[in-house]
């Protein structure tokens, strides 16, 4: 296993390996990317897929002096989760959870009202959702997107992404229909060690890529290798 190239490569590679098992023939589809590394891997799915794009927000809720531990997740419609083994482990208060979450859902309105504007969020009975991130470490932010769109009852929620460790592959796959996953490494460390180049994507080319995204959704798409 090599590293992906960037995130717009991860994502091609990705939309070829959802082509080959059909969900290009998906009469019902739609791609949610999860901000802000999520986008840039889900817009050459939604191209290739031709299918709507749109973002799923979800933030990590830092442990306190390690914040790229997550003890936790929020997302967009009321999804949350706690890491209980991390939460007992470190003796982590509800007062200090209660806290980040309120500073973290504060950054989720926002991005929200960012991303979306006036849009209304899509109705998802009846369809198919595709949760796209640049990768899951312990899967704890996409667990929270997981337990968001259940709530919304879609026919099928499928999770596509370049890269993860198998453990987190096996966990998410009892939550959803079908895990779609590139690169399952055994000895992972973190997902930016699996990109030649891994720059934090900004609101600017999140923008950037919805906008294009929509100017794209029409029923001739260009091929992926345009994408981005």
């Amino acid at each position: 296993m090599k590293p992906f190239k960037d995130r717009n490569q991860a994502g091609e590679l990705l939309a070829q390996r959802l082509v080959e098992l059909g969900y290009d023939q998906e009469p019902h589809l739609l791609v949610f990317g999860l901000p802000r590394g999520g986008v840039p891997v889900a817009y050459p799915v939604a191209l290739r897929l031709k299918a709507p794009l749109d973002v799923w927000v979800v933030r990590k809720l830092g442990t306190p002096g390690h914040e790229e531990l997550a003890m936790g997740a929020i997302a967009s419609g009321g999804g949350r989760v706690l890491n209980q083994e991390i939460v007992e482990s470190l003796q982590i208060s509800a007062d200090t959870i209660a806290a980040a979450e309120r500073q973290q859902r504060a950054e989720l309105q926002r991005r929200e009202r960012l991303y979306r504007g006036d849009r209304p969020f899509p109705n998802l009975s009846g369809q198919t959702v595709l949760l796209v991130d640049d990768g899951m470490a312990t899967g704890a932010t996409m667990k929270a997107a997981i337990a968001a769109a259940l709530a919304q009852h879609p026919k099928r929620l499928v999770v596509a992404v370049p890269v993860a460790p198998p453990d987190t592959v096996a966990e998410i796959q009892a939550l959803v229909d079908e895990v779609v996953c590139l690169q399952t490494p055994a000895f992972f460390q973190a997902v930016g060690l699996w990109y030649e180049h891994f720059p934090q994507t900004s609101d600017e080319e999140v923008l950037a890529l919805l906008q294009a995204a929509r100017r794209s959704d029409t029923p001739a798409r260009p091929a992926p290798s345009d994408a981005g």
